[in-house]
């Protein structure tokens, strides 16, 4: 991985997102719902719903990384888990900020699989090295990337005490 960084701002999310929506709408692919990976596919999924006229979204919390380029061995789904009734025959957009090992989205992909009628992903970036090739593509990346909602610390800590600004 490069040691320099991709940088998107607020601003450049909002042209990216556009785009990202722009893409799938252009493919002629028509989600029942996005599901989005929290926490960064939220900001993602809720700017392609708007985009994409899709009112039916849904998340699914996955832990992996736990730090800047560290991560948990495997993703792990945390509760509530989307009931697989719920998704059952649907087209579904699997929204997420980057595909990076591409674990994740795999994990998502697969849990859905079994039970939708089709399930593509859409994310503003990709790594080269991903497993998982995602159908919609903002930007291919190889640096780390610098997200306008997590670059700065939380304003409170894990205990909920606020923290010094």
């Amino acid at each position: 991985m490069s040691a320099e960084r991709e940088v998107l701002t607020w601003e450049s999310f909002g042209t990216a997102s556009r785009e990202l929506a722009q893409e799938v709408a252009d493919s002629g692919y028509r989600p029942d719902l996005i599901l989005s990976i929290a926490r960064g596919g939220l900001f993602v999924a809720g700017s392609l719903g708007y985009a994409l006229d899709v009112k039916n979204l849904h998340v699914m919390n996955v832990e992996f990384y736990t730090d800047v380029d560290q991560r948990l061995d495997l993703p792990v789904m945390l509760p509530p888990v989307p009931n697989a009734v719920d998704l059952s025959g649907a087209k579904v957009l699997v929204a997420d900020d980057v595909a990076d090992t591409g674990a994740t989205l795999k994990l998502v992909r697969d849990f859905c699989a079994d039970h939708v009628a089709d399930v593509r992903c859409a994310v503003v970036y990709q790594k080269p090295h991903s497993s998982v090739k995602s159908e919609y593509v903002w930007k291919h990346t190889d640096r780390w990337i610098n997200f306008p909602w997590s670059t700065q610390p939380p304003v409170v800590s894990a205990e909920h005490q606020v923290l010094d600004a």
